[in-house]
């Protein structure tokens, strides 16, 4: 059985351990989407993990959905980013950028923009904005002639993600953001050649990730999946053969690797292990939810054919994870109260275990 210290090869990288650091969005950006010494210190610190994965990062101005979030469509946003990328190679680490288009979780008040979707539904819940909470606006839908231009938008950032010196991008394909949105049943109510059946619904994550593909290598693109996740109110039909199609075509490119949080049934996601040959990182834990996911949990999707395992708020509140994760170590609980606050507490002060004598 693989063990989570052994090494793994992903694309032209050689992993140290199958740890990921999973996206976590942290809102730490200064304005204009510029990264900060803050966030060179924060990744940097993690930099022991087989390979971090950024928070979600915008492609465009109206593809934000958070404010405070940073961005690769700016030539100093790139410069920016590379303090942050060098900090992680010094400590001798490998990072992914998440490519992160919000599509109809979004809001004017933080974009100046109005969203755009698939179809004009908006997303359930209130979004976050400059001065709090807001309900979900109902989102522009999309001409056809437009949505290959938001799907060559994750290449575009992908091509500066590498300039800004990252290994490569992670397309966030989840949690009801736009390739998610595409995906849905719901959220897409589309009658041309992106909505309807399987086929169609999946067209533009293909494609958002044929073009990222072709721009940098499909060895540095990866993509993030949520099967049957309904974040932001997003439902899908037919998901063993949405996600089974999808793979099928996603293999054809090649990826780096696929993905996959745990809000399927096991047996689902288990299916969709032998259905994808490539690379298969396994998030254990539900997003949010009430688990953290640890040593147990890692060992069991290893157990079933994931070669790699994600953790994210593990990983928040555990500088030092992979060496817990070794030796037993107890693991620190992550403070909620701070995740989206903004400043260094609850960011950098999480220390490594402290020994005593």
């Amino acid at each position: 059985m693989r063990s989570l210290f052994d090494s793994h090869r992903l694309g032209e990288l050689t992993l140290p351990n199958r740890t990921v650091m999973a996206p976590m969005t942290r809102v730490r950006a200064a304005a204009g989407g510029l990264a900060t010494p803050s966030m060179a210190t924060y990744y940097a610190q993690r930099a022991t993990a087989g390979l971090i994965v950024s928070e979600g990062v915008q492609p465009s101005p109206v593809g934000q959905s958070n404010p405070g979030t940073p961005g690769l469509h700016t030539a100093e946003q790139v410069t920016a980013w590379r303090s942050v990328t060098g900090a992680v190679h010094a400590n001798g680490g490998r990072i992914f950028a998440q490519i992160m288009h919000g599509g109809r979780v979004s809001h004017p008040d933080t974009t100046g923009l109005r969203p755009v979707g698939p179809s004009a539904v908006p997303a359930v819940g209130d979004v976050f904005t400059p001065s709090g909470p807001r309900p979900a606006p109902t989102p522009r839908a999309l001409e056809t002639a437009e949505v290959p231009e938001h799907a060559h938008s994750y290449a575009a950032a992908a091509r500066r993600a590498v300039d800004a010196g990252f290994d490569g991008v992670e397309l966030h394909g989840a949690n009801g953001y736009l390739i998610s949105q595409f995906l849905s049943s719901n959220a897409n109510l589309r009658t041309d050649r992106y909505g309807g059946p399987v086929a169609n619904r999946i067209r533009f994550a293909v494609e958002a990730a044929a073009a990222t593909a072709s721009a940098v290598g499909a060895h540095r693109t990866g993509i993030r999946l949520s099967p049957a996740g309904t974040f932001w109110g997003v439902e899908e039909t037919d998901i063993p053969e949405l996600y089974a199609e999808l793979l099928t075509e996603l293999a054809r490119l090649g990826l780096a690797y696929v993905h996959l949080e745990a809000t399927a049934e096991e047996e689902v996601l288990v299916g969709l292990r032998r259905a994808w040959p490539g690379t298969l990182v396994m998030n254990p834990a539900l997003p949010m939810g009430p688990k953290q996911a640890g040593r147990d949990e890692a060992d069991h999707w290893l157990g079933l054919g994931a070669d790699l395992i994600g953790f994210g708020r593990g990983f928040l509140a555990n500088p030092d994870l992979v060496e817990r994760l070794r030796t037993g170590l107890p693991i620190a609980p992550a403070d909620e109260s701070t995740y989206y606050q903004g400043g260094d507490a609850g960011y950098l002060t999480y220390p490594a275990y402290q020994h005593t004598a």
